[in-house]
């Protein structure tokens, strides 16, 4: 009777530390929409948000939610040592809660807490050369021991469950997926909201669309080498827009910009909020998202709910999340790339296709399964308690 006493009220602790107010990333946004619902859901419970700097109070949820603020921001590599093995440590050891829910990979090795950690990839091993030095040693030297630390781990790809199996030796049966979710934001706009994007963002022309940080994992220079051969014969003016922060600019990505013939019709918006970003995907007569390498693929699925045509590579997670409501390409080939905008710039059936496809393929992800498998892989975890 004890055991079941204690599971009826329990005290969960969670790594908050990238709900940052209008800063939210891919795993951001994952946090956000999961633990929106999961405190909701169950008000028995007692959650600790801790949080690496001031928060914003849009972030408590419901009344069962308390914010805990633990000093330093860990936001460099010794701050991530001194936060986690530290400092969380230490409020995990104050609070004893019955659970710590990490959803951003990183945890505390030096706590007794049973621990969940969510790994959304694994791309620092494959791609090591696309990671700051200081920051890729700390990744190496400390994922594989996060892995084996935790009591149970979630993803968000069956690519990535087989790889953390693989890579770091963690049983699958320990590692449970679920799926990514899309912002009820992103849905299908009409032909004259159409037009008002693209007068709006692109001088009334049509536009393939990028959406992501610009960074050399996201392939960004292989795009722009494959629209500029796409310009040889465009006969309609498409534009690229680029959506998403320069943080990684310089470099292969700046100097395959530089050289290209047609730089003029590149558009950067740089970021955007969602609402414009909805509007922008919607009207999009494609989204161009040939990444090297994606843990889930977010923008894939917000491509489908704004019935957009996608195309993105043959490689990772991407196939898993595309289906077949997708061209797929090999992202090292410039000529695949093009080839798939000549398609979609020039083939409206397909178009049309690819976009009925993609109201069956969205089907499988939402926030709220992602909210209720997160939930379940918990609840494995506090029925062994």
């Amino acid at each position: 009777m004890l055991r079941v006493s204690r599971r009826l009220r329990m005290k969960i602790a969670v790594n908050t530390r990238l709900l940052l107010k209008d800063k939210l990333e891919g795993i951001g946004w994952f946090t956000f929409e999961t633990l929106k619902r999961i405190v909701r859901r169950h008000p028995e419970h007692t959650f600790y948000f801790i949080f690496d700097r001031p928060y914003d109070e849009s972030f408590v949820f419901a009344p069962n939610v308390v914010p805990m603020k633990v000093f330093p921001p860990a936001r460099h590599p010794y701050l991530w040592y001194l936060y986690f093995e530290w400092e969380v440590t230490r409020l995990l050891k104050q609070l004893q809660p019955d659970l710590f829910l990490s959803t951003d990979g990183w945890l505390s090795l030096r706590t007794s807490v049973p621990t969940v950690d969510v790994i959304h990839d694994l791309n620092f091993e494959h791609y090591p050369e696309f990671i700051k030095p200081v920051v890729r040693r700390y990744y190496k030297r400390f994922f594989h021991r996060f892995a084996k630390k935790a009591v149970r781990i979630a993803t968000v790809s069956e690519y990535t469950r087989q790889d953390i199996n693989k890579l770091y030796g963690v049983s699958l049966d320990k590692i449970d997926v679920v799926y990514n979710g899309s912002s009820s934001l992103y849905l299908p706009i009409d032909e004259d909201a159409k037009k008002s994007v693209k007068a709006e963002y692109s001088s009334g022309c049509d536009y393939f669309l990028f959406v992501g940080l610009i960074h050399q994992r996201k392939n960004l220079a292989n795009e722009f080498r494959a629209f500029d051969r796409f310009k040889q014969t465009d006969a309609r003016n498409m534009k690229f827009v680029v959506v998403g922060d320069k943080k990684w600019w310089h470099g292969e990505i700046e100097d395959a910009y530089l050289a290209m013939a047609h730089k003029e019709d590149v558009i950067f918006l740089g970021r955007q909020p969602q609402e414009a970003l909805s509007r922008l995907m919607a009207a999009a007569t494609a989204l161009v998202y040939a990444s090297f390498f994606e843990g889930f693929g977010i923008p894939i699925l917000e491509a489908f709910n704004a019935e957009t045509a996608v195309i993105t590579s043959n490689v990772t997670s991407m196939p898993e999340v595309a289906g077949d409501a997708a061209l797929l390409v090999n992202p090292h080939s410039v000529d695949e790339i093009c080839a798939a905008m000549t398609r979609m710039a020039g083939d409206e059936d397909l178009r049309q296709e690819l976009i009925a496809k993609g109201r069956e393929q969205r089907q499988r992800f939402s926030w709220d399964r992602t909210a209720a498998a997160l939930w379940q892989t918990v609840e494995k975890v506090l029925a062994e308690i």
